[in-house]
């Protein structure tokens, strides 16, 4: 006999604000897979109100897309969605579509795979790997080495509390930071090498 879930609503997210305010979205029961929270996202977004219309992005280890699907639905051109779960590239691949999103895509792979394949360049790159993995780190010292960044573009950083921060360019300025919970989140600015 099947299980049921115990809390059907637990597996949806919210689209926070923009053309898609409100709407709610599945995704799929995975180990690790945790969205960036309501408030999180809230605050995040606040914070690139000023650079998300018309902005090509990056969302690497997406998971849910709730971070991508923000973005989209507050003005991005353009979001490239990555994660190596088969089944959550699926599921966002659906919503997708249902949304019409169809300036974007999502895709299957490994984030450090997809950071060492030539791309044009991002505006904005939301990293946000799964916690006490190492793969922060990993990922970016990757954007160290490739020309994924426009000049003056902006990465956010999402870790565990308790995570030391892996060593950053020097040409990387922290632009805000703020904890909830168990998550530190950091927006930083790039500046020209």
């Amino acid at each position: 006999m099947a299980k049921q879930q115990k809390h059907p609503s637990s597996n949806q997210l919210r689209i926070i604000g923009g053309l898609w305010r409100g709407r709610k979205l599945s995704f799929p029961t995975l180990e690790g897979l945790r969205p960036t929270p309501d408030r999180v996202r809230e605050t995040l977004f606040n914070w690139l109100a000023p650079e998300i219309s018309g902005a090509r992005c990056l969302d690497l280890f997406c998971g849910s897309g709730a971070l991508g699907l923000e973005a989209l639905s507050r003005g991005a051109a353009r979001v490239d969605m990555v994660d190596s779960a088969r089944a959550a590239v699926q599921q966002l691949r659906s919503n997708m579509a249902l949304l019409q999103a169809d300036t974007s895509q999502a895709k299957h792979d490994n984030a450090l795979n997809w950071l060492s394949l030539n791309h044009e360049p991002y505006d904005i790159i939301f990293l946000d790997p799964p916690f006490h993995s190492g793969l922060a780190a990993q990922c970016l010292a990757a954007l160290a080495q490739q020309p994924l960044l426009k000049p003056h573009a902006w990465v956010y950083l999402e870790m565990g509390r308790d995570e030391e921060l892996p060593v950053l360019p020097s040409h990387w300025h922290l632009h805000r930071e703020k904890t909830a919970g168990q998550v530190r989140y950091q927006l930083f600015k790039v500046a020209s090498a």
